[in-house]
């Protein structure tokens, strides 16, 4: 039986949007665009971003379907992977949006995943200083994340996301179904992303996960659907309350993240999906905590188990550990140079932590790299 369409709203007084998540979305994402936002002439102009996976999948039938029913679009295809979210990329796109007429009465649709989201974004905010944005996630890891608050932005070679900008999406459009052509390897770096909301906000949303293994290995439609709508309403309320990261509250979404980040940019961006970094980045930071007697020991291993049953790595790379930490100071949660980490205190609570000692920094990272070293439970 086919679940009911969800609808989470993000208030944000004049950028306020909805988000759409439910299956088969896209056979009718004609009538639900139109229904969704008032403000389209009567004949679009989209410009389509997409990857060279996706766009056989779905970007092409979505530009058919809105075609037949009167649209205009111009469809760009960027290389699959970490690799297009770069200046180049973005130089190429607006000299594209340039030759096909785009103006601000024109809307750009971001069909694919975190990195066609992240660089189809800076793109709509930057073109003509900005015109409006839909997302249309097909990753799972887009869907519960990257595709709602409005962060958008590329990648300079020894840091991720460090240039770009807030734009919020006018509307975001989830079909659940896409998640049926995902590699497995996708998918699961895509669930890092939900255990991270588990552990930061929601011990609830933990649990459920922990009981519904073996649902969320075979992709269950019901499991699937109710797993993306409330990491999508968790992240609606954090976005709600820190739009642009002036509060700190929305640095808790950054969990794992420095230290993953950090491994991404060390390993070229091409060895680890995003998914797989933040879990060795949660790992890290879990270890950290415990290390400092901020959580429990138990509370680090239920993480572990549920991270290794979802089949996400947590064991580092041989990568350089003097230039992680040197990596890590340039992370946008930095100030002049010094460390802030998100780190747990409980299930469904972390904190930002500030003057972390580097040697022990260091030294979990070191055990991260060879778990057969002594455990940060073990020191006293």
């Amino acid at each position: 039986m086919a679940c009911e369409m969800q609808t989470i709203r993000v208030e944000l007084g004049e950028r306020s949007y909805s988000i759409d998540i439910g299956a088969a979305l896209l056979s009718r994402a004609h009538e639900i665009l139109r229904g969704a936002w008032s403000h389209f002439p009567a004949a679009p102009h989209a410009v389509l971003i997409t990857d060279h996976h996706v766009a056989p999948l779905f970007a092409d039938p979505l530009a058919n379907q809105l075609t037949t029913h009167g649209w205009r679009i111009s469809t760009f295809v960027v290389p699959a992977g970490e690799s297009s979210k770069a200046l180049a990329a973005v130089g190429r796109l607006w000299e594209d949006l340039l030759a096909c007429g785009a103006d601000r009465h024109s809307v750009v649709l971001a069909v694919g995943g975190g990195v066609v989201g992240d660089l189809a974004g800076f793109v709509a905010a930057t073109y003509t200083r900005g015109i409006p944005l839909i997302q249309v996630p097909t990753t799972l890891l887009a869907q519960v994340d990257s595709s709602v608050g409005g962060k958008v932005g590329i990648n300079l070679p020894g840091s991720k996301n460090m240039v770009g900008a807030f734009w919020q999406p006018r509307y975001v459009l989830i079909d659940t179904e896409t998640l049926r052509t995902l590699p497995e390897r996708e998918y699961r770096a895509g669930l890092a992303e939900v255990v991270k909301y588990g552990v930061i906000m929601d011990e609830d949303l933990f649990a459920y996960l922990e009981t519904h293994l073996d649902f969320i290995q075979r992709r269950d439609p019901e499991v699937m659907q109710h797993i993306v709508t409330r990491c999508c309403r968790l992240k609606a309320d954090v976005v709600e309350i820190d739009e642009r990261e002036e509060t700190g509250r929305r640095a808790i979404l950054n969990y794992g993240h420095t230290f993953g980040h950090a491994l991404e940019a060390l390993t070229g961006y091409d060895q680890l999906l995003h998914g797989e970094a933040v879990a060795m980045g949660m790992d890290a930071a879990a270890r950290l905590a415990v290390a400092l007697g901020r959580w429990d020991a138990a509370c680090w291993q239920r993480q572990r188990r549920l991270l290794e049953a979802l089949g996400l790595p947590q064991r580092w790379p041989q990568v350089d550990l003097p230039q992680v930490m040197q990596v890590m100071q340039h992370d946008k949660k930095s100030a002049q140079g010094a460390l802030r980490l998100i780190l747990p205190s409980r299930l469904g609570h972390v904190e930002l932590v500030r003057d972390v000692e580097p040697s022990l920094i260091h030294r979990v990272m070191r055990e991260c790299q060879d778990p057969s070293s002594a455990s940060p439970a073990a020191r006293s």
